[in-house]
């Protein structure tokens, strides 16, 4: 495989890491698509556009700091574009571009009205004060405005961003557009026009297409033994779910460590412990382990909700579970992806587990634009229904095609981008 001619020119081919990475994905897919739409895919393989911004605050001390922001639009064939911002000290424009093609292929997969995008700063955000954020997150904002609108692009949070920094952006494209617009971003607080239910949708969706998954396996839920990678949003509403759900939790890692219990963690005690250390190690009920253990327990499900990267050749191996749920995005590398395959191991991608986010952001947009919200009871049922139709779909095109759920999902939501292309034409 060459993706040489893949690799935009601004980019240096030594450091591409998660673009590198979907674009053997692209590669593995593209002779599984239709005739008619297989000259298309070179499409999916080059973003549409991609905005590197300077971001200089003044710091509280009066020094002027300057960071590196991205924009990236991947494709908006669908629609607008889609996607979160994540403040990280190890952003890169090459990261950012994969996040956005990823969020393409998501939102076809699961059939929402929308392209793929993201956005990024490089930046601590944990050695910043709150001040010090609010106004890097308004500078962001202010250079990015060029491309973003709910019409245009529609920010979301990410890694260490919340609903407090997207209510700083929707104020600030606000004050710039001369009007309100809560529907410039999704995940802002419910007064400001958020929506309820989104908190937990991302790892809602990942216990629903797991659920699914479990029952076509003729695997039962009640019983069943958990690991989840990431306790933050998603890992937390997964483990809590799972938990509910009757199955065992018993072993969660994050940033600061691994624990581990066979018997089965108690979700909440570890949740109030980590909220008040900020830390999983020490949590009642729990033994610390290494990462190496992490990766080899004895677990019928592994939850993959921390960053892109972690599921690689030198540790897949070593995953006993029989479903593997990518709550994160890009978590499992195209070598670990092979080896998970031969050992029998289903994973559900990241393109279809962890697009209840994107489900829910669809219905925020929807009911901002509209002005008419919509119960939590009646967001969960559309969720559940939307990720099991989309599951269903994904399950079945594996099946009929012979491949893989990650094969089946790209060819899935590729074909819907490059039809949705087809159809529009090239204009001029």
């Amino acid at each position: 495989m060459n993706n040489v001619s893949h690799i935009p020119s601004y980019l240096s081919a030594e450091h591409l890491g998660p673009w590198e990475t979907y674009l053997v994905q692209i590669d593995r897919v593209e002779p599984h698509l239709s005739a008619e739409l297989r000259p298309l895919a070179p499409l999916l393989t080059r973003p549409k556009r991609a905005l590197i911004v300077d971001v200089p605050i003044r710091l509280d001390n009066g020094e002027v700091a300057h960071f590196e922001g991205y924009r990236v639009q991947h494709n908006l064939s669908r629609g607008p574009g889609k996607g979160g911002i994540r403040y990280h000290p190890d952003v890169t424009l090459a990261e950012v571009m994969a996040l956005s093609a990823w969020m393409t292929v998501k939102n076809a997969v699961v059939n929402v009205p929308f392209g793929g995008a993201k956005g990024g700063v490089r930046v601590d955000p944990k050695l910043l004060s709150m001040p010090e954020l609010e106004r890097l997150t308004r500078r962001y904002t202010s250079e990015i405005n060029i491309l973003i609108g709910q019409d245009k692009d529609i920010p979301a949070p990410d890694i260490n961003t919340n609903e407090q920094v997207m209510a700083w952006i929707m104020d600030t494209f606000s004050m710039n557009e001369g009007k309100t617009s809560m529907g410039v971003v999704t995940g802002k607080p419910i007064s400001l026009g958020g929506s309820l239910g989104r908190k937990d949708a991302t790892g809602r969706g990942v216990f629903v297409s797991t659920v699914e998954a479990a029952r076509r396996l003729g695997m039962q839920i009640e019983g069943a033994k958990v690991a989840i990678q990431g306790f933050g949003n998603v890992g937390e509403a997964s483990a809590r779910l799972f938990a509910n759900a009757g199955a065992k939790v018993v072993a969660l890692q994050d940033g600061s460590g691994a624990i581990a219990n066979p018997a089965g963690l108690d979700v909440r005690a570890v949740k109030a412990f980590r909220h008040q250390s900020g830390s999983l190690i020490g949590a009642p009920g729990a033994e610390t382990i290494d990462a190496d253990r992490f990766w080899r327990c004895d677990v019928d499900i592994l939850v993959a909700a921390a960053m892109e990267n972690q599921i690689t050749a030198s540790n897949a191996g070593s995953i006993k579970a029989r479903i593997l749920t990518e709550g994160a995005n890009g978590p499992t590398t195209p070598e670990a992806d092979l080896i998970l395959q031969e050992n029998g191991v289903t994973v559900i991608p990241d393109v279809l587990a962890n697009a209840g986010g994107v489900t829910v952001s669809y219905f925020e947009w929807v009911q901002d634009i509209s002005a008419f919200f919509w119960t939590e009871e009646e967001i969960n049922a559309r969720l559940d229904r939307i990720m099991r139709e989309a599951f269903a779909a994904v399950w079945d095109a594996a099946q009929a095609k012979g491949v893989v759920m990650r094969t089946a999902a790209f060819v899935l939501g590729c074909e819907r981008v490059l039809m949705a292309h087809k159809l529009r034409g090239l204009y001029p």
